[in-house]
């Protein structure tokens, strides 16, 4: 085999490598684009008015709407840090409305490892936990002197027995409840290296279900205030 002939052989298998790198990555955003349109219709069964407000943070894609004369918030976070076994896949759903609390107040479950959706590592004070919080739970705030209606909170979070739920966050501004979407396929992970989440999508139901969940600790949070002013 002649130099040039040697030459055009390879150039022709650079170029053959080229086209198949680029087409597998038009074919990955095109399967990201059909299953983004996929879960924002499945939210939009929940909140109609849901928008996508993603503001380009690789692997956080944020909706926000309006949910029972409330403004709310659905966002997705996939975590890849280094100190978790696996990567994760959260739903975080919130109401962005008032609440009558002094402080930010923080419930994480088994909190092991930093989280990319949550401050509470930054939380300088430890609480006490009342009666009939989950034996995993620690909480934390960022005023040491504020005091919060725990037992009210601790009647409002059977959610957490079921192992998935992960955070609830008070503060002045809203409420949120964090949970384990899923965590990445072992295998493909191990190999490639790569966060793959298989057939694990977006619940309307679960979503309402979490809505309904912080709604009512809302309002009860509220109404208690209320009855002792």
């Amino acid at each position: 085999m002649s130099e040039v002939t040697s030459a055009l052989l390879a150039g022709a298998i650079v170029l053959a490598l080229v086209l198949h790198l680029a087409w597998q990555a038009r074919a990955s955003r095109n399967r990201a684009s059909m299953a983004l349109a996929v879960e924002q219709g499945r939210i939009r069964t929940v909140v109609a008015n849901a928008a996508n407000v993603s503001d380009g943070t690789a692997g956080v894609i944020t909706w926000e709407g309006s949910w029972n004369s409330q403004r709310v918030q659905v966002r997705t976070i996939v975590d890849t840090l280094a100190t978790r076994k696996l990567p994760a896949r959260w739903l975080s759903v919130s109401i962005i409305e008032e609440v009558a609390v002094p402080a930010t107040f923080d419930m994480m479950m088994r909190p092991g490892s930093p989280t990319t959706f949550s401050n509470f590592d930054h939380l300088e004070h430890t609480l006490p936990k009342a009666p009939g919080f989950p034996a995993e739970a620690v909480l934390r705030t960022d005023r040491r002197a504020a005091r919060f209606p725990q037992g009210l909170i601790a009647s409002h979070i059977e959610i957490f027995s079921e192992g998935r739920a992960k955070e609830l966050l008070i503060t002045p501004k809203g409420i949120r409840i964090v949970w384990l979407l899923a965590e990445a396929e072992r295998a493909r992970y191990g190999v490639f290296r790569q966060a793959e989440f298989g057939d694990a999508t977006l619940d309307p139901a679960l979503i309402e279900r979490l809505l309904v969940s912080v709604s009512a600790l809302r309002d009860a949070i509220n109404k208690s205030e209320r009855q002792a002013a």
